[in-house]
């Protein structure tokens, strides 16, 4: 069985014979993580195990592990801090800050592939305006150039830990007051303004090897008239022709309400996939999901499935207990101690 452009999440600690058929169907590609499918890193190894076993090739397994407000696994796993950390000491020392950065992405990474994930939706490459409540201390810094050193040094630790980058929320969702989880924002600037400012950490960064994008559920009404992630203009012409990205384009959680001017859920997936994304993600809407399944017919094209592929882990060979005893990974969780904590979670993205 090939592997299908549909992302769910599932119940709880363990598969349910409900998460088992659904992880079955030939339209799904993968499974998000939540805080309420972990317990122990034990238990979230045999989790993603019974996963895995369930169809070959295995689905694949991701989680919205940034760190601070946005962090799935806590206790036993090493607390990440709010990206904003990392930016302020940025201010007064940038290359130590850029030093940190990789420390972060790979004891991030190290620790997830120890446990079977895949990879995390990470980093966040949004301009912090001062505007955004959803965004705030998620965001580097407010200067694009800073985004792009410190997410470049996160990108080359999740890499020495064994994990694909995905950075989000293309083209930009810093700017805007509203919560798309709850709202649908609506960016009025130029498509000049933001090519100038939002644009540039994703340009860099896609010259650097960026391996996945998540567009925003945002409308840039200058641009065109629909969200990001449903918009053949953001993500074809400009993402894949202008800034010459060949990764994997995943959208934004369908459920939420940014997504919702598309339609139904087979309407929302619809515009997603024709738009340019390779794989979309339903999550925390288990009916919704199965209505989805029922309806979209889709033949995923060849290059989806090599662009899908390329977000596998790799680098899985230290158990958890054989990590927490390497000298460079203990020097690493030391140094991210360092740097400072998070708060509150937030629901996905």
């Amino acid at each position: 069985m090939g592997i299908g452009p549909c992302m769910l999440d599932v119940a709880g600690i363990s598969l349910t014979k409900e998460d088992e058929a659904r992880l079955r169907h030939p339209l799904v590609g993968g499974v998000i993580l939540f805080s309420r499918n972990y317990e122990s890193p034990r238990q979230l190894a045999q989790l993603t195990a019974s996963i895995r076993a369930l169809r070959d090739p295995p689905l694949l397994i991701s989680v919205d592990h940034e760190g601070g407000r946005v962090q799935r696994f806590v206790d036993g796993f090493t607390r990440i801090p709010p990206m904003r950390e990392l930016g302020n000491i940025w201010n007064e020392h940038p290359r130590h800050a850029v030093h940190l950065a990789k420390q972060v992405g790979y004891v991030l990474a190290a620790e997830l592939r120890a446990c079977g994930v895949d990879f995390s939706f990470t980093p966040i490459l949004d301009v912090d305006f001062g505007a955004s409540k959803v965004i705030g201390d998620r965001a580097f810094h407010s200067e694009p150039q800073a985004i792009t050193e410190l997410a470049h040094g996160l990108m080359i630790g999740l890499k020495q830990g064994g994990m694909a980058t995905v950075g989000k929320h293309f083209p930009g969702h810093g700017y805007v007051h509203a919560d798309s989880h709850l709202e649908i924002p609506i960016d009025e600037r130029s498509y000049v303004d933001i090519e100038l400012c939002d644009l540039v950490p994703f340009r860099q960064m896609i010259n650097f090897g960026l391996t996945a994008i998540m567009p925003a559920h945002v409308i840039y009404p200058k641009v065109d008239k629909d969200p990001a992630g449903f918009s053949a203009v953001w993500l074809k012409t400009i993402l894949r022709g202008e800034l010459r990205f060949e990764g994997c384009i995943f959208s934004d959680d369908l459920s939420m309400e940014g997504a919702t001017v598309a339609g139904g859920i087979l309407q929302r997936a619809e515009a997603s996939l024709y738009a340019g994304c390779d794989m979309v993600l339903v999550c925390n809407q288990p009916s919704m999901a199965d209505e989805l399944l029922v309806q979209l017919k889709w033949d995923m094209p060849a290059t989806s499935k090599a662009r899908l592929t390329r977000m596998r882990g790799h680098h899985h060979s230290d158990t958890w207990t054989e990590l927490h005893q390497r000298a460079d990974f203990i020097k690493a969780v030391h140094e991210v101690g360092t740097i400072g904590a998070g708060t509150e979670e937030l629901p996905f993205s």
